[in-house]
């Protein structure tokens, strides 16, 4: 997909709209749930990937622990998971460098 394409993309049969390919990287639009009880995919909201993480909101806190967690899950290191937008939103951009967009759609999948 070209830079600064839509957010459809195919994922088998079906599109989610909060995931994209941008040259190397991979862009994932969250929505994040900061206070949760654990860090979990929680579905999908307007959009983008609902994601709660344990975390309170304090201080880049809840960030620290979204980008940790993404890591973790889709097993990058995590200098490779930062916040390209929405670092004071709930709403937030994160650019992947260099990450498989199907491995990333397997491991994000709602439901998973």
């Amino acid at each position: 997909m070209e830079k600064g394409g839509d957010f459809r993309t195919l994922a088998g049969a079906a599109a989610v709209d909060w995931l994209r390919q941008d040259g190397d990287d991979v862009l994932l639009q969250v929505h994040l749930q900061p206070g949760a009880r654990r860090s979990a995919i929680a579905g999908e909201f307007n959009g983008r990937l609902k994601i709660a993480v344990a975390a309170p909101p304090l201080e880049g806190r809840a960030n620290q622990a979204l980008c940790r967690w993404l890591a973790e899950r889709l097993d990058l290191p995590q200098k490779r998971v930062r916040i390209a937008a929405g670092e004071h939103s709930r709403d937030k951009l994160l650019r992947l460098e260099g990450a498989d967009i199907e491995l990333i759609r397997h491991h994000l999948a709602p439901g998973q």
